[in-house]
C-alpha cells in the first residue's frame, strides 16, 4: 500500500518564503516522512538543492515543469 505524501503548494511565493515554509512544514513531520513541494520561483531550484545537502534531509525527486518546480523531500 502506497503511503500518502502531503503536497505543499507554494506557487506564487517568492524567495525566501518557499524554503522557509518548507522548513516549518518539515519540522512537524516525523523522521522518514515525505513531503512534495511545488513552487513557481526559479530560485527555488538552487535553494532546495542546497538546503537538502546542508540539512541532511533527502531530496528524493526534483523536476522542472515549465514554470513549476517540484521537489519530494524525505525528512532525516
Amino acid at each position: 500500500m502506497k503511503k500518502f505524501i502531503p503536497i505543499l503548494d507554494l506557487s506564487g511565493l517568492e524567495c525566501p518564503l518557499p524554503l522557509l515554509k518548507t522548513k516549518l512544514f518539515l519540522s512537524k513531520l516525523q523522521s522518514g516522512e515525505h513531503v512534495k513541494v511545488v513552487t513557481s520561483d526559479p530560485t527555488s531550484w538552487e535553494d532546495f538543492l542546497a538546503f537538502t545537502k546542508t540539512s541532511g534531509n533527502k531530496l528524493v525527486e526534483s523536476n522542472k515543469l515549465e514554470e513549476q518546480y517540484i521537489f519530494e523531500i524525505k525528512k532525516k
